[in-house]
């Protein structure tokens, strides 16, 4: 499907100003008291905001000295939003992958599925049905189903072959356990697992839907989705005349596509209809996107302590990311800037129903890790 391309769009008007933009004001989801207003316009009622945690180090003093007088309404539980999912979502995934024979396969698929991490495409997934009026357990088979996919694209990832890591969410990456061979098996099994899953779990949808959500899953992951993006990255390392147009292919394809996913099987999922669906999908592609430049800009900001995987692994392999192009400063307004596109594809809907997805959008903007 064809969309508008924001960052090239950005890009182009942005690099013929050097001026500073004055970028409307961004919330922390878990640190900021932002009323649903600054998202929506007139609301007709007064909705949940943020509660408070730690603040990322993206966030720049003016933002949160912003904050500070913008006046309190009830509140929308972010963190204890992000837990009761979590929560949800990992006892999914424990029951799907239990220890039977072969052990050491299944052993091994269990420990990266369940190694932790955020669950941000299951909790999407999720959110994005409940936005449209479903239930999480409808879209719980599509969210474990991504999170499995997810979970196969960083093992094989990590592989020698591919960026030869060492480290993921902190512990010792999957090759390095339980060796090479067993690591790539285990990707192939989970995600042959994501489709028996959907297929075998999903009720009281009808037979179409789920056709429609299988098919989405299966291009997402294939050779126009996230191998497209991930065959281009392995080419384009040490090139020195990489465009922006040229990166934006990279990470739409090989991380956008299954936040993108993510959103529209969880939309499908709650019974959207094609305008809902689209508009979803815009939303999800700009997150995606979001999610990219964060990732570059956390690369070469943070420790590998503070990411749980190997920081300036990007420098080290020479890969073009987006502070390699426009720079630390531009990179963080690309980001506000895909941040306000995507909530602005949420203003059709119910503003409290949409909280959970806009809280998870300044989340993946403003995360530290």
């Amino acid at each position: 499907m064809s969309l508008v391309n924001p960052i090239t769009t950005w890009y182009q008007t942005n690099s013929m100003n050097k001026s500073t933009q004055d970028f409307s004001f961004l919330p922390h989801p878990l640190e900021n008291k932002l009323t649903i207003s600054s998202f929506f316009p007139n609301p007709t009622k007064k909705f949940t905001v943020f509660s408070s945690i730690s603040v990322s180090a993206i966030l720049t003093k003016e933002q949160e000295e912003g904050s500070k007088s913008i006046s309190q309404e009830p509140t929308f539980n972010f963190k204890a939003y992000m837990f009761e999912k979590a929560s949800s979502v990992n006892r999914a995934l424990e029951n799907a992958v239990s220890m039977k024979e072969p052990f050491v396969i299944h052993e091994s698929m269990r420990y990266s599925l369940l190694a932790g991490g955020k669950r941000v495409r299951p909790m999407l997934c999720i959110a994005a049905c409940e936005l449209v009026g479903g239930e999480e357990s409808t879209a719980m088979p599509s969210a474990c189903a991504v999170e499995m996919i997810h979970t196969m694209s960083l093992i094989h990832d990590d592989l020698p072959c591919m960026d030869n890591d060492d480290i993921r969410r902190g512990k010792p990456t999957n090759h390095k356990v339980f060796g090479e061979n067993v690591a790539v098996l285990a990707g192939d099994a989970l995600l042959s697992l994501a489709f028996e899953h959907m297929a075998t779990t999903i009720k009281r949808l009808s037979s179409d839907r789920i056709v429609k959500m299988v098919g989405e899953l299966a291009k997402c992951v294939g050779s126009e989705g996230l191998v497209a993006g991930q065959v281009v990255d392995i080419f384009s390392e040490g090139l020195a005349d990489v465009e922006l147009e040229h990166l934006e292919y990279i990470h739409i394809h090989k991380t956008a596509v299954l936040l993108e996913a993510s959103v529209v099987l969880g939309a499908i999922s709650g019974g959207a209809n094609d305008e809902e669906i689209a508009k979803l999908r815009t939303f999800a592609r700009c997150i995606g996107l979001l999610f990219q430049v964060v990732d570059d800009i956390l690369d070469v900001t943070k420790s590998s302590r503070e990411l749980g995987k190997t920081a300036g692994k990007d420098l080290v392999t020479d890969k073009m990311t987006y502070p390699k192009l426009l720079g630390i400063e531009k990179s963080r307004e690309l980001a506000e800037k895909l941040n306000r596109e995507a909530r602005e594809q949420l203003s059709g809907f119910d503003p409290e129903k949409a909280a959970p997805l806009i809280a998870l959008t300044n989340y993946i903007a403003y995360r530290n890790n």
